[in-house]
């Protein structure tokens, strides 16, 4: 499951890189992944630090961190 969960990762950062910040609703319709595998992409990615995540009215808002941050 953790390679899934690898891949999973990385097509969500290619979509958050064409498409910058996204709900989360539209990164799951997006991607055509589940979402609780989603869910867990995320968190792997959010803890690197390779995205940020933001609660939004109804649905939460996601969006990569941009290279300057890290500096």
């Amino acid at each position: 499951m953790i390679t899934e969960i690898g891949i999973i990762a990385g097509e969500i950062w290619h979509y958050l890189d064409k498409y910058n910040k996204v709900l989360l609703d539209d990164l799951v319709v997006g991607i055509k992944r589940p979402k609780d595998l989603v869910l867990m992409s995320l968190g792997w990615l959010s803890r690197e630090g390779h995205v940020l995540i933001d609660n939004g009215n109804s649905n939460y808002i996601i969006w990569l961190r941009e290279l300057k941050n890290y500096l």
